[in-house]
């Protein structure tokens, strides 16, 4: 077995795996062919209960899965590779997954539980800020930093004075939906956008596999995109799903259809930035096989996971948090709310139990306070909070400021500024 990584002991990885997973008959290696994901069989970036499986395993079998990072590029500087795809738009190649794998004996209304036991980062990571970001329009200018990884931490040229610890974990773990589940995300999906939300709608570019999602497959126009999490997991985006939690996922085709990819290196909650420090990576986990009507949990409303409260602890011995409450100046409107074209809205000074006004103003205060303090651009410090501090919700009742604080580990700087 790899070397375990993470904030637990190998022997407590291994005492609880003794307890919900069986010994691994098999190991088997899955992923990593071609320079892009559309040169890997074992590859997908989009998600539909037609796509056929990669791979098979059985219950208990360990699988490394050698992964992608989120925009499936080439992250060597040195690197001299010329990607076909440059031309088109980088969002459509998000996100290469490693998988579907076939689960033996899953059928649907199952549960499968997805066991993490190692996280092995490549050499390279990029994390980016733009549009696509959090309260993006707060800060007004794309950015992108180069990482380089080991065990321990990932470190920049492009922001000298930081060091992130190494909190890894995937992005995506997700099995496929099945028909009606396909449906039903292609409806109500389809009802947002026409009122005016932003989301990502099927679109065959760069799409994989190909002779189903691309340009001239027969289901271009319903194969799901990978950029939000559904009821099957898929862009959770948790960083707590680390070496030795595991994550609960329904299975709604014969044999689960399990896929991993957008492994990050450490994120804060709330990944503001619309990137973490996003890698490369092979992925070691083991699965077990929950019968429906066994004592499987109930998934209809999303995946869940546990595993060791470590895995909670933010990456310092010190912190720095600032507050935020939903109260804005007269006449705006938060971009997130436009597509409501509400004047009610806009006329309001302060809005009811708003989480995401809140957290909006507590990730602008602590970008000010990180670049007050340190002396880095907004853009830089916008980084650094995508990276590594944390958006929690302080309380939800006291009417009507609900409240958010933004949490900054105060360890990651150093003194090679």
């Amino acid at each position: 077995m790899m070397a375990i990584t993470g904030r637990i002991s190998t022997a407590g990885i291994f005492l609880m795996l003794s307890v919900q997973v069986a010994v691994a008959a098999e190991v088997l290696t899955i992923g990593g062919q071609g320079m892009h994901c559309g040169e890997d069989p074992q590859c997908i970036n989009r998600l539909h209960p037609d796509i056929p499986m990669a791979a098979h395993a059985a219950p208990g079998d360990t699988l490394i899965l050698k992964t992608r990072n989120a925009s499936d590029r080439v992250l060597d500087p040195q690197s001299d590779y010329d990607d076909p795809r440059a031309a088109g738009p980088e969002i459509g190649a998000v996100h290469p997954l490693t998988g579907p794998v076939h689960i033996e004996g899953a059928e649907r209304g199952d549960v499968l539980a997805v066991t993490i036991l190692d996280i092995a980062p490549g050499p390279y990571a990029y994390t980016s800020a733009s549009s696509f970001g959090f309260a993006a329009d707060l800060i007004g200018e794309d950015h992108r930093v180069l990482w380089r990884l080991d065990r321990r931490y990932a470190v920049s040229d492009d922001l000298p004075g930081v060091r992130i610890p190494n909190g890894a974990f995937p992005g995506v773990v997700t099995t496929l939906p099945g028909a009606p589940e396909l449906e039903t995300a292609l409806s109500r999906e389809a009802a947002l956008a026409a009122a005016g939300g932003t989301l990502f709608l099927p679109d065959p570019t760069h799409a994989s596999p190909a002779e189903l999602c691309g340009e001239n497959g027969r289901a271009r126009d319903a194969c799901l995109r990978t950029l939000p999490p559904r009821e099957h997991g898929g862009n959770m985006d948790i960083r707590y799903l680390g070496v030795g939690a595991t994550v609960y996922l329904p299975c709604h085709v014969t044999g689960c259809g399990l896929a991993v990819g957008d492994l990050h290196y450490a994120q804060g909650d709330g990944e503001v930035a619309g990137t973490a420090i996003e890698m490369d990576a092979d992925v070691t986990l083991v699965t077990k096989l929950l019968k429906a009507g066994q004592g499987a949990p109930d998934l209809s409303r999303g995946p869940h996971y546990e595993g060791p409260a470590s895995l909670l602890d933010i990456p310092s011995q010190r912190f720095y948090a600032v507050t935020g409450l939903p109260i804005k100046e007269k006449g705006s409107v938060p971009p997130e709310m436009r597509y409501l074209e509400s004047g009610t809205i806009a006329e309001l000074e302060n809005l009811h139990k708003d989480v995401n006004l809140a957290a909006r103003n507590a990730l602008d205060a602590m970008v000010d306070y990180i670049a007050d303090t340190y002396g880095y651009s907004r853009v830089e410090a916008y980084i650094i909070a995508s990276v590594a501090v944390d958006l929690r919700i302080g309380q939800l009742v006291d009417t009507p400021n609900v409240g958010v604080t933004a949490v900054l580990p105060l360890d990651i700087f150093v003194d090679d500024r």
